[in-house]
């Protein structure tokens, strides 16, 4: 049986934990917290920092395989690894790059893969040097996630906002529609494309607040969404899962955002609403067995749960039972003990065949659950 690894405990390693469940894998698990939402859904879980060589290497160094459910891990460790034959998804090589937003802008400008203008600053005050640059968005190169790390920069004030390390200032685009499209690559180089969603942001938290898949586009533009993600994944020559994110302008010009080398909360509705989930499909690539299929069983849209404003503690979730009695409405509540606002707690998934449908119960789920903390 397959002895294969993940490098994070959150709810992308749970997810793909649940789908591990209908395969001859044996799971690793390397998380700092015994309690994350996943170490309780695998065969073997070891406490470790993810981020430091030691741990990683001796955690990878009798599995067949690694993968990972976030990027800032030790590259050096699996590069390590690979030298002597562990399997790593997505290789080093093309983690290195994406890891890092500097050599990921710089990637796709050298692969001639369309992203929007930006200079790199070393400092502070290389930054106070681009003030003729703004509108733009100032991203910290390394350890940003989840909007953290991102400032959007519009005048002179906003410059004190900036980050003192090396970082990428962006180009603000005239945004229409932002696009996301997970992308699978088998080992031997086929790809399978999922259909593209539109999504829609909370942009007080810079967070993905619902998404509607398939996204409503033009067939000229869908094809250079997909065009463009398929140019991505090839150029980082790696198998694995990718979600390509991009921007649609007002002139119907695609630019790519950001990608990111694994499963990706663009691609959780894949779960319920496609014949192959992103999380089957990752473990298809990683036991060599043929892609799945990306095709729709039924359009979907997502609502991600966040913690409250104000609220930080034990979760309670308020408003789940009238939720449920929504038909083709599924619960993902990631078993994270402790609320605090804007934590990604869980994610509701709505299947229907009517666009307006998927727009109205996201809207209504959006009022209706509430994460809260016990006591608060």
């Amino acid at each position: 049986m397959t002895k294969a690894g993940i490098l994070g405990g959150g709810q992308l390693g749970r997810m793909l934990l649940q789908a591990a469940a209908n395969y001859p894998v044996e799971t690793f698990v390397m998380e700092n917290d015994e309690n994350c939402p996943a170490a309780h859904l695998c065969h073997h879980f070891t406490k470790g920092d993810i981020t430091n060589y030691d741990d990683v290497y001796n955690f990878g160094k009798e599995l067949d395989a690694l993968t990972i459910e976030i990027e800032a891990v030790n590259v050096e460790a699996l590069e390590k690894l690979e030298s002597e034959g562990v399997s790593i998804y997505p290789k080093p090589a093309a983690l290195k790059i994406i890891k890092n937003k500097i050599l990921q802008k710089q990637f796709y400008k050298d692969n001639e893969i369309p992203t929007s203008e930006f200079v790199i600053t070393q400092n502070k005050s290389d930054l106070n040097n681009q003030l003729n640059f703004l509108p733009a968005a100032h991203k910290v190169g390394l350890g940003g996630y989840d909007g953290r790390g991102v400032e959007i920069m519009k005048t002179k004030d906003d410059m004190k906002k900036g980050f003192d390390e090396p970082a990428v200032l962006e180009k603000l685009v005239t945004i229409k529609k932002e696009i996301a499209i997970i992308v699978a690559v088998s080992n031997n180089g086929d790809n399978a494309l999922y259909p593209s969603v539109d999504m829609v942001f909370d942009n007080r938290l810079n967070l993905l607040d619902y998404q509607i898949s398939p996204a409503d586009l033009p067939e000229k533009v869908l094809w250079k969404v997909e065009a463009i993600s398929l140019k991505v994944v090839k150029d980082l020559q790696s198998p694995g899962i990718f979600a390509v994110e991009l921007f649609v302008d007002i002139d119907d010009n695609v630019f790519v955002n950001e990608t990111a080398p694994r499963v990706h909360n663009s691609g959780h509705h894949t779960i319920e609403a496609n014949y192959s989930s992103q999380f089957d499909m990752l473990w298809r690539v990683i036991l060599h067995y043929p892609l799945g299929s990306t095709e729709h069983i039924l359009p979907a849209a997502i609502v991600n749960l966040l913690g409250e404003e104000g609220q930080k503690g034990e979760a309670v979730y308020e408003g789940m039972k009238e939720i449920l009695q929504i038909e083709n409405v599924f619960v993902h509540i990631y078993g994270k003990k402790e609320t605090r606002p804007g934590r990604k707690m869980g994610h509701i998934t709505i299947l229907s065949k009517e666009k307006q449908e998927l727009i109205h119960q996201a809207n209504r789920i959006k009022q209706t659950v509430k994460v809260l903390a016990k006591n608060n």
